[in-house]
C-alpha cells in the first residue's frame, strides 16, 4: 500500500496538481510535527515492549483477576484503554495484541474475546488526549487548542465509548467469558533497572502531554530516555528496525494525496453531504473512514467542518469511532490483523463487518449525545 500511495504522491507533486505552496503546507508544516511524534512514540513503545513492560501489564492483570475470566476481560479493557489513551492506538493494536493472545494461550482461554476487545478499544478509547489518535493530533493542531482543554471536551464521549465497547463485547462473547483458569505465577523482568526506566518513561510521558506539553517533544524526550538505558545495557536492541520509515512514507504519502482529491472536489462533496448538522458529519466521517480509511476521511472533514471547533469534533467521533467496520477502516486494525495472523489467528472480513454493523450504530449515537448533551 505505500508503494501505490508514495507513487501517488509523486504524480500529483510532478503534475502540479498540488501546487508546491499547498505540498510545503500539508507536507511539511502540519505533517512534520505529527511524523516527529509518530517515530518517537514508536520507538518508545518498541523498546518498553522488549523490556517487558506490556508483557508485565499483562500478567498483572491476570493475577489480579484471580482466575475468574470475565474479571479478566474487565482488566485487559482496561489496559487496552490506559495504553491507547497514552501511547496511541497503534501502539494498542502491534504491541498489547501479541501480548494478550500469548497470555491467554498459557491461561487455555479462548483469545477471539480478548483479541477483538483490543482491537475495539485500540479505536474507541483514542477520543480523549491528542496524542490517543493522529486523527486528535490533527483536530489539535488545527484548532489550538491545549490538551487538557481537548480532554475535557472529549472525555463525556470518550467514557461512553468504552462502556459501550466493554458492554456490547462482553455481550456478543458472553459465553466465552465464563469459567475459571489457573492464576498465573508472578514473573521477575530479566533486566529490573532497564524494565523500571521503560516504565516510568511511558507513564512520564503520557503525564508530560496531560500538562501540556507538546506531544511530540514529550515523546522525543521519553524515547532519547529509554534509547539511553538500552544503548547502556543491551545495545544490539537498537537497530534500524526499530525506526517506522514506511509508516512515516505512507503517512506522509497519504497527507499529500488527500490534499490533492480534497482539493479537486473530495471537500465540496463531503461539505454538501454533511450539511449543517452535527450528526450528518459525523455519519459522513465515519462513512468515508470505512471507504477510505480514518486518517484521510478526516483530513477530507476538516474542511468540510471549517473553523467550527464543535463539527471538527463530530467528525472526530466519527472517524475515531466508525472506522470498525472495514478492516482497513483505521491503520491500527491493518496493523492489528496482521499481528494476528503471525499468531496463526485469522478474523474473516465479513465476520469483522458484521460485528461492527452491529456496534457501530451505538457507539456513534451514544459519543454524539454524549458530546453535546
Amino acid at each position: 500500500m505505500w508503494v501505490i500511495l508514495v507513487g501517488l504522491a509523486t504524480l500529483a507533486l510532478v503534475t502540479g496538481w498540488l501546487p508546491s505552496a499547498d505540498a510545503v503546507d500539508i507536507g511539511v508544516l502540519r505533517a512534520g510535527p505529527i511524523l516527529v511524534f509518530l517515530v518517537a512514540v514508536t520507538v518508545l513503545a518498541e523498546l518498553a515492549d522488549a523490556a517487558g513492560v506490556f508483557d508485565a501489564a499483562a500478567r498483572a492483570c491476570a493475577r489480579l483477576a484471580r482466575g475468574r475470566v470475565w474479571a479478566l476481560f474487565g482488566l485487559i479493557a482496561v489496559l487496552a484503554a490506559l495504553v491507547t489513551v497514552g501511547m496511541s492506538l497503534d501502539t494498542t493494536a502491534v504491541l498489547l495484541t501479541p501480548v494478550v493472545l500469548t497470555v491467554t494461550r498459557r491461561l487455555g482461554l479462548p483469545p477471539m474475546p480478548f483479541v477483538v476487545l483490543v482491537v475495539w478499544l485500540a479505536n474507541t478509547a483514542s477520543l480523549l488526549l491528542p496524542v490517543s489518535n493522529l486523527t486528535n493530533l490533527l483536530a489539535q493542531q488545527h484548532t489550538g487548542i491545549s490538551s487538557i482543554a481537548f480532554a475535557g471536551q472529549m472525555a463525556a464521549p470518550a467514557v461512553v465509548a468504552v462502556a459501550i465497547t466493554v458492554g456490547y463485547l462482553a455481550l456478543i462473547f458472553r459465553r466465552d467469558l465464563t469459567g475459571r483458569y489457573s492464576v498465573p505465577a508472578a514473573v521477575r523482568s530479566a533486566d529490573v533497572v532497564t524494565f523500571r526506566v521503560c516504565a516510568a518513561s511511558c507513564l512520564g510521558f503520557a503525564g508530560a502531554v496531560a500538562a501540556g506539553v507538546a506531544p511530540w517533544a514529550a515523546a522525543v524526550v521519553a524515547a532519547i530516555i529509554t534509547a539511553a538505558v538500552f544503548a547502556l545495557r543491551e545495545p544490539a536492541r537498537l537497530d534500524r528496525s526499530l525506526l517506522p520509515w514506511r509508516l512515516v512514507l505512507t503517512t506522509e504519502a497519504m497527507f499529500l494525496v488527500v490534499a490533492t482529491i480534497t482539493r479537486h472536489g473530495l471537500g465540496s462533496v463531503l461539505a454538501h453531504l454533511a450539511g449543517d448538522s452535527g450528526a450528518a458529519t459525523t455519519a459522513t466521517a465515519a462513512v468515508s473512514s470505512n471507504v477510505v480509511n480514518n486518517l484521510p476521511a478526516y483530513l477530507a472533514m476538516e474542511g468540510a467542518a471549517g473553523h467550527d471547533h464543535t463539527r471538527l469534533f463530530d467528525a472526530l467521533l466519527g472517524t475515531n469511532l466508525g472506522p470498525l467496520v472495514t478492516m482497513w477502516g483505521s491503520l491500527a486494525t491493518l496493523l492489528w490483523a496482521e499481528r494476528c495472523r503471525a499468531h496463526g489467528i485469522r478474523i474473516a472480513p465479513a465476520k469483522f463487518a458484521a460485528l461492527g454493523l452491529g456496534g457501530v450504530p451505538v457507539l456513534l449515537l451514544g459519543s454524539w449525545a454524549a458530546l453535546h448533551l
